[in-house]
């Protein structure tokens, strides 16, 4: 078969999409899959040696030029390249019109499929509209996890069972590939940032979290002015704490991928520690937890929930029971 799979954004969903490709390849090993991604993305889907080509989609940047002639050179491009072409199954898994337009344009073989979500989940953009471009709609219980959604969409479609653990094909860490700008010894990162301040955790409960790791290393990456202001407050009141320079998102990948603790709020790269298997407290404060917690292994603790952010105590106790110290 030949697949095409349509997730553009954001980063966590894109994240937690990988798992249909060992999915589907565990259907059909002859299985050929593609990708359309936001071109800010397309690093991270290309850790996953198993997807065959990736298509960048730049709406993102393309908005901002669409009267430039070049711009309106790299739509039809774009096109070009998702029409050269014809697919088996094209899966829409995030359920917008943007994605459903892609999935219209894409061409399938004669009885090819074009399937997408018949509903969307709760608190999810889910857009109805992007039903039209489906020949068959799943529909899902509206409180279906996030790494679940796509994995039962493809397993409806194609009359295979989800039933295994989620492999999201990501690489093992290899010391050889650890960067300079990571410490030798081993580390703690707190993803600290979010762009929703109620999804924040309160200071003071990183502060007594860093004092109760030390003398481990504890990392502060940041994303934007506020959020380095953020870490920098942070790291004045943390032993052996360090603010890190503007990552890319692949060094912050990275950064996770070697992470001996990730601690983190509800966001991309809180789940990408937690992708890696890597040791990791999720964070819940004002999101629901059944949505997006890591729940495939012993070595991802989550806590809080809507509403119900967790207390530093039972953060420091989750974090010292994963680095086994009790």
């Amino acid at each position: 078969m030949k697949i095409l799979l349509v997730r553009v954004s954001s980063l966590g969903d894109v994240l937690h999409n990988l798992p249909m490709v060992a999915d589907l390849l565990r259907h059909d090993p002859g299985a050929t899959i593609d990708w359309v991604v936001e071109e800010g993305y397309v690093s991270l889907v290309r850790l996953n040696p198993h997807v065959r080509k990736i298509i960048p989609w730049a709406l993102r940047r393309w908005r901002k030029g669409l009267g430039k002639p070049e711009t309106r050179a790299e739509i039809k491009a774009f096109f070009r390249s998702l029409r050269e072409e014809e697919y088996d199954y094209v899966f829409d898994t995030q359920g917008l019109l943007k994605t459903g337009v892609i999935m219209g344009a894409a061409r399938t073989r004669k009885g090819g499929k074009k399937v997408g979500l018949a509903n969307g989940s709760e608190g999810s953009g889910y857009e109805g509209i992007s039903r039209i471009f489906h020949t068959d709609s799943i529909p899902l219980d509206p409180r279906t996890h996030a790494v679940a959604r796509g994995r039962l969409v493809a397993g409806a479609a194609l009359g295979y069972a989800v039933d295994s653990a989620p492999d999201f094909g990501l690489p093992a860490p290899q010391a050889a590939q650890r960067p300079a700008f990571l410490p030798a010894e081993d580390y703690a990162v707190f993803f600290h940032g979010t762009a929703r301040a109620a999804k924040k955790w309160a200071d003071a409960n990183w502060i007594a979290l860093g004092h109760a790791l030390a003398p481990m290393p504890v990392l502060l990456p940041w994303g934007s002015e506020q959020e380095l202001k953020d870490a920098q407050a942070l790291a004045a009141r943390i032993p052996n704490a360090r603010v890190l320079p503007k990552l890319s998102m692949m060094d912050a990948v990275t950064l996770a991928q070697h992470a001996a603790l990730a601690v983190g709020v509800d966001t991309g790269l809180t789940h990408i520690a937690a992708a890696f298997v890597r040791p990791t407290v999720e964070i819940y404060c004002d999101s629901p937890k059944w949505k997006t917690e890591g729940n495939w292994s012993e070595r991802i603790v989550n806590l809080g929930d809507l509403g119900a952010p967790p207390s530093s105590d039972d953060v420091i106790a989750a974090a010292r029971r994963l680095l086994g110290q009790g």
